[in-house]
């Protein structure tokens, strides 16, 4: 039973909603403002990277580059170690893409926030901050502890 009704990942989807309308203003979309995520994350990455990274088709990812690249998110630089292949490099453009998303998400977060007071607040982000380091740190290790859970419920759920 999940006591937390998944309200985290429930307030993390409206906040998602409010950023990707904001976003979308400025004329970037979602599978695009991921695309420009994975290439500053990793500039001078190839296209085919990019594919493997999100999991997306080849000429998907063809279209979104080429379209950020004439929006002026993205630039291309040929491969030195590969005549065939480009490299992709964020723009500034891209940069100011980032802060601005992570601007909106504080005024989203600043806004939920304001309906508590201020010493349910701090003990909440608290709270909260623990459980994002213990989550990043199964993360890290590659969710050993959580794949245990899930096969122990799955042996569970098979014994039934």
């Amino acid at each position: 039973m999940d006591i937390t009704q998944r309200q985290i990942t429930k307030i993390a989807r409206e906040a998602g909603k409010f950023t990707s309308r904001t976003i979308k203003e400025e004329g970037v979309g979602t599978a695009e403002f991921d695309l420009i995520h994975v290439v500053r994350k990793r500039p001078g990455i190839t296209q085919s990277e990019i594919c493997r990274i999100l999991g997306a088709d080849k000429g998907a990812v063809a279209k979104q580059t080429a379209n950020l690249e004439a929006k002026g998110y993205l630039q291309r630089q040929s491969n030195p170690s590969d005549g065939r292949s480009q490299l992709i490099y964020p723009t500034e453009q891209a940069q100011r893409l980032k802060n601005s998303k992570a601007h909106i998400e504080t005024v989203f977060y600043d806004w939920l926030l304001d309906s508590l007071p201020q010493e349910e607040r701090e003990s909440f982000c608290r709270t909260l901050d623990t459980l994002y380091l213990r989550a990043k740190r199964e993360s890290r290790a590659g969710f050993p502890e959580v794949t245990r859970r899930m096969a122990q419920e799955e042996g569970e759920s098979d014994a039934r």
